[in-house]
């Protein structure tokens, strides 16, 4: 369901006049960075989570793309809020968004395009199904690799690196898969089309960096930061393909998948073909925070008041 009022460029339009012309360069090139942020359902009202780190990272984003704005991240930060309280979210999906706007054609942008920031809110559930955050998802390893470290910047959130992401994902779709997993250049494993990914063995949990051209992402952290706390062994290291197959659980973190086990690869059932107990103990952690059922110890909360 789309909101009714979109921040754009620091004023408030309304949905069906957030218009953006042919010309814009990010429609042709791609050249946009963007943010994907949830805001839960609290008892003191709608929280958002993780914002901070969310604007700063769309800096970080811009910056490397040398997309030039006059926005920082308490600017964002605010208008973030403002957007939600218009809109009379109670939770919701948001996507922040700066590009090169309309101007000229041509791959060197800078300097002939304008800058255009936009912030805009939907309602979202369960981005791989209602179901899955329990039972799991069924995923395939894509034909696709995760682009090389020398041929992207993969540690960017920007729109042209998630071509790559389409493939990946209308692929496994189209096969009958609810997810596809990318290996990276050297055939060990990257992340799923929009997802981090964990896999469990033996207690132990492997996570792949950013040698495997992985979006450092902002719940991968927050799932490492509880796991951590919980007392569990974390090994930052390539992971091998046939580790999928061997693994005891695995799950999938990211923005709109929160925390999400993985039930088969390649129709070969992970563990019990479920959720396993770590996979859950990082869920009821997680989700008791987002919705306010336990005190936020890590100050990842920031609250839209009325």
């Amino acid at each position: 369901m789309t909101a009714e009022w979109i921040w754009r460029n620091g004023e408030f339009v309304k949905w069906d006049d957030a218009t953006v012309h042919v010309s814009a360069h990010a429609l042709h090139y791609g050249s946009s960075v963007f943010e994907g942020i949830r805001a839960y359902d609290t008892p003191k009202g709608p929280a958002v989570f993780r914002l901070r780190e969310h604007t700063e990272r769309l800096m970080q984003g811009a910056r490397v793309m040398r997309i030039d704005h006059e926005y920082d991240p308490d600017s964002l930060d605010r208008a973030i809020v403002e957007t939600i309280r218009r809109n009379g979210h109670e939770s919701c999906y948001i996507r922040p968004i700066i590009f090169r706007g309309g101007g000229s054609l041509g791959l060197e942008g800078r300097g002939r395009t304008e800058t255009e920031a936009v912030i805009f809110t939907i309602e979202m559930g369960r981005y791989l199904g209602a179901e899955a955050i329990e039972q799991g998802v069924d995923v395939q390893i894509s034909s696709f690799r995760r682009m090389a470290p020398d041929t992207h910047m993969a540690l960017v959130k920007a729109g042209g690196n998630y071509v790559n992401s389409q493939f990946v994902s209308m692929e496994a779709h189209d096969n009958g898969f609810q997810e596809g997993i990318a290996l990276d250049v050297n055939g060990y494993v990257s992340e799923g089309a929009g997802e981090n990914i964990f896999v469990i063995l033996d207690g132990v949990v492997y996570t792949p960096g950013a040698w495997s051209s992985i979006l450092m992402g902002i719940t991968r952290d927050s799932a490492l930061r509880i796991l951590q706390s919980q007392g569990v062994e974390i090994r930052f290291q390539p992971v091998a393909r046939e580790m999928l197959y061997m693994a005891d659980e695995i799950f999938f973190t990211g923005t709109a998948a929160e925390v999400t086990p993985v039930k088969s690869v390649d129709r070969i059932k992970i563990g019990c073909g479920a959720r396993g107990p770590i996979t859950e103990a990082v869920q009821n952690e997680f989700f008791a925070i987002t919705s306010g059922e336990m005190p936020d110890k890590y100050n990842w909360l920031t609250f839209v008041k009325g």
